[in-house]
């Protein structure tokens, strides 16, 4: 027997849904056929024993309609105060989103879903506030009929005769953790109606007359039961998967609507969506643009759709090309479309003759493995435009009135040439007049010209001139070939010019991204990027643009300075919701679209919302479908680059760590050690010194005090060198600038390390004469006790040292040479790294003294270099720079 092997990509789809699931708050619907069956009821009472159970459950919202059962189980349940919004002089209660995510209870009720709210409330629709309730990790209890979903809402319209304009996405069923099904038989509904149990009894007749009619119920009432059924079976279908449990899967379905600007395209989007709900399968909704222009009454129709499909969970995809049935298949090939959804043709079969044959029939004949539906709808009463139009031009008068000039100035010359020519050569020049104007000018004014040359060349030419007669075949044909050459000029030239300005916005679009992605690119920093962001937006998209990113620990409360948008604090509100909630808003939106004048766009990446782009047309009107869609690759493009600059900026943090642990390793083994052997000298000695058989002896108590001095002092310079590098490293080091002796600084130097230099040869040279020195005397004292005491532990013991000191030019030399056996060179630099030792030098040492030497010099706008000599050792060499003399000292009058 074989072993079931379920399908990689689906098993990772069905768990990839169980754990958003499982992260997100709990929802369940109460779901009924109508208002009436009991769903507010069972909600309350579902409420009510969970609230006995010691759940924390309040009331967000709920409609009693006075009925008074209902009103009962209000009782003892905490309800949230409504929002009470203004309208056009009118106060309207609303559900307080905010209220409920400040009290935060466990289950919140909310009563009729699909409620759409009044203008000034934060989101358009109330389930778009029951989203924000969810991800803020509280459990929803709400009620819906199965009319006010989007993809049912035709089919209750044609059983009906009712448009529902109320209606709710179909992904708030996918998202239902629980559906519980609130069913009544029509007749008991009615009976309730006529008992004044679901209106009031001004409108109990007409709702029984028209809605809630037997058949209409039964209706619905088998629609709700179906899209029942098909819920709790794609549940157990993802629980088969998790489970790896055997069944009958489907196969891999992938579905593509084609979209046009027509009012039908809508009744498409929801039959796809309810097929590719029954299938379990992906759709898009594809749009070919053509080289038509399209006026803007269509390209709002267009816009909505493709808002229709986002909210239905498909894919917008737009598209180029002339041909539309060529480039929907080959839109379906490239992106394993199964099977095709379209409308079915609405002009006249004579108009579709003359085209070549409807986009059906072209489909289907070279539609090859991939399915056609063909889905019809009801008849839509607004004016009729072809789904996927033919190139129009609409020329402007100037136009007529040009073509008319010129065909009266080809006959006139005609005229006067009349007896040169005979009647057939006038045609041609009219005819090759129609041409031109074909051409050059348009095909409409071509048709009016065509009209007047064939009447002028009939009346004014042909035997028997003056009238309308044509007698000979060959007259009839060239008269006809006036219009022929017209029509068909005209169209290509018509066609030949909507292709150059479609493939103009194309090569824009491209160049505009390409742009975009390149400047962006190569900014160097994140000023740079956005910079460079602000600038293209403007210049593409003609508009004011304001790009926010989160602050460190909150977010930030001003655009950034590159922005040309200026945000009041209700536009700053609205882009701070973005960029908490990571969805769009602002106007031509559903969240807070009265709120602010600009539409709001988070800028999302793998990582989350890394900011918010905001943008208002200067013309202040919403953008065309293809602008909006280069908005959000635009907006795509920026995101990444930030999370780029974002992610380097990152890393440089993550070495800056790295390097900061190796240092803090390096500089806790450092002082460990030098703290340790000074501290076990000094307690050493102070025990020994407590010792009655060494406190006796005088030589050995002057021996271990000397001990511990020595142990002191080095204690001491260990202090010093970390308090001056912690100084250096914070800018908080002063100098105490004083007119210095610099042979005063070397022999107090000299003598502090005369200890740690016994039995070395030291010669000192200084130039005689040498100038004051304006210079912290305390600081380049360290310095050369640094200098030294470098020399004193990696030079051999007995080996020469040299401290020379000279002007030269503007600068005094300090130059404190070895005789050891010099630097390695690839290290002649890094000595004065902190912490760092040459490898395979003796242990001892913090590592700091000459970097903290270093930063003193530099201190002083000196140098501190360093250097190997050729006749061995390695020499140190100070340059300070001399400034103006010394003040002159007064002598005191005697």
């Amino acid at each position: 027997m074989d072993e079931y092997r379920p399908d990689p990509d689906a098993l990772l789809a069905a768990i990839q849904k169980e754990e958003e699931r499982d992260q997100r708050a709990k929802l369940k619907i109460f779901f009924g056929m109508a208002a009436g069956v009991g769903k507010t009821y069972a909600m309350l009472d579902s409420a009510r024993q969970l609230q006995l159970e010691g759940i924390d459950v309040v009331v967000g919202y709920v409609e009693t309609h006075k009925r008074a059962e209902t009103e009962e189980l209000l009782e003892g349940l905490e309800i949230i105060p409504r929002q009470r919004v203004e309208y056009r002089g009118t106060f309207l209660d609303e559900m307080d989103t905010d209220a409920i995510l400040k009290r935060r209870p466990q289950i919140v009720l909310v009563d009729e879903l699909a409620h759409t709210n009044a203008p000034g409330v934060r989101h358009r629709k109330r389930y778009q506030d029951v989203l924000e309730i969810l991800e803020a990790g509280i459990n929803v209890y709400t009620t819906v009929n199965v009319q006010h979903f989007e993809s049912r809402a035709d089919a209750v319209r044609q059983i009906t005769g009712i448009q529902i304009f109320e209606t709710v996405p179909d992904s708030i069923m996918d998202m239902a953790d629980e559906i519980e099904l609130i069913d009544l038989a029509p007749e008991d509904l009615r009976k309730r109606l006529t008992e004044g149990k679901v209106y009031t009894s001004e409108r109990i007749e007409t709702a029984a007359n028209n809605f809630f009619r037997v058949g209409n119920l039964t209706a619905l009432r088998e629609m709700a039961l179906r899209l029942t059924a098909e819920h709790v079976d794609h549940k157990l279908q993802d629980y088969m998967q998790v489970k790896s449990i055997a069944g009958p899967w489907k196969s891999g379905e992938r579905l593509m609507v084609a979209v046009s600007p027509s009012p039908f395209s809508e009744q498409l989007i929801r039959w796809t969506r309810r097929m590719a709900y029954n299938l379990e399968a992906p759709w898009i909704a594809v749009h070919v643009e053509t080289s038509a222009q399209l006026p803007p009454e269509q390209k709002e129709n267009l816009a909505a759709h493709f808002s229709l499909v986002r909210k239905l969970g498909g894919e917008v995809v737009m598209t180029n090309g002339d041909n539309v049935t060529e480039t929907l298949l080959h839109l379906a090939h490239q992106r394993n479309v199964t099977q095709i959804v379209v409308g079915k043709p609405l002009a006249h079969p004579f108009q579709e003759w003359l085209r070549g044959g409807s986009l059906v029939d072209k489909l289907i004949r070279a539609s090859g493995d991939i399915d056609i539906y063909v889905v019809t709808g009801d008849e839509i009463r607004t004016p009729r435009v072809h789904r996927f139009g033919y190139p129009e031009r609409h020329s402007s008068w100037w136009g007529y009135i040009a073509a008319t000039a010129i065909v009266g100035a080809v006959t006139a010359i005609d005229i006067v040439a009349l007896p040169y020519a005979n009647y057939q050569a006038v045609g041609l020049t009219e005819l090759l007049a129609v041409l031109l104007i074909a051409i050059y000018i348009g095909r409409g004014p071509a048709l009016l010209a065509a009209f007047l040359s064939a009447i002028s060349w009939n009346f004014l030419f042909i035997q028997p001139r003056y009238t309308f007669n044509i007698n000979q075949p060959e007259d009839i044909i060239l008269f006809s070939l006036y219009f022929v050459i017209a029509i068909f000029t005209g169209n290509l030239t018509a066609r030949l010019r909507a292709q150059e300005q479609q493939a103009r916005r194309n090569a824009e679009r491209t160049m505009a991204l390409y742009t975009l992605a390149h400047e962006t690119a190569s900014a160097v920093t994140l000023e740079d990027v956005l910079n460079t962001a602000v600038t293209q937006l403007s210049q593409v998209f003609d508009a004011e643009v304001a790009i926010l990113l989160p602050g460190d620990g909150k977010s930030q409360t001003e655009p950034h300075p590159a922005s040309t948008l200026r945000l009041d604090e209700k536009g700053l509100s609205v882009a701070m919701w973005v960029l908490e909630n990571g969805k769009p808003a602002g106007r031509h939106t559903d969240t807070l679209p009265l709120l602010s004048e600009a539409q709001f766009l988070p800028l999302l990446t793998s990582r989350g919302t890394v900011g918010v782009l905001g943008i208002h047309t200067y013309e202040d009107e919403r953008l065309s479908v293809d602008q909006e869609i280069m908005l959000e690759t635009f907006a795509n493009q920026v995101a990444l680059v930030i999370e780029r600059e974002l992610l380097d900026e990152a890393a440089e943090q993550a070495a800056m760590l790295k390097e900061s642990e190796r240092l803090y390793e390096a500089l806790l083994n450092s002082i460990s050690h030098e703290l340790r052997t000074p501290i076990a000298t000094i307690t050493g000695a102070a025990s020994s010194l407590l010792d009655p058989q060494t406190g006796d002896s005088k030589n050995a108590r002057l021996e271990l005090s000397r001990d511990i001095q020595d142990a002191a002092e080095r204690l001491n310079r260990l202090v010093a060198n970390l308090l001056d590098m912690s100084r250096l490293e914070t800018g908080r080091l002063k100098l105490k600038v004083e007119w210095c002796d610099v042979q005063d600084i070397v022999g107090v130097a000299v003598k502090h390390m005369e200890k740690r230099l016994q039995g070395r040869p030291l010669t000192i040279d200084c130039q005689p004469d040498l100038p004051l020195v304006p210079m912290d005397f305390v600081l380049m004292e360290q310095v050369l006790v640094n200098l030294l005491d470098n020399i004193a532990n990696y030079t051999p013991a007995k080996s020469p040292v040299k401290v020379a000191v000279a002007v030269e030019g503007q600068f005094l030399t300090i130059r404190v040479t070895d005789a050891g056996p010099g630097i390695p060179l690839e290290n002649l630099e890094r000595i004065f790294d902190k912490f760092y030792r040459v490898p395979g030098t003796a242990t001892g040492g913090t590592g700091l003294g000459l970097s903290i030497s270093r930063g003193l010099i530099e201190a002083h706008n000196g140098k501190l270099t360093a250097e190997n000599l050729a006749e061995g050792g390695a020499r140190f060499t100070i340059r300070l720079p001399l400034s103006s003399s010394p003040p002159k000292v007064r002598e005191a009058a005697l």
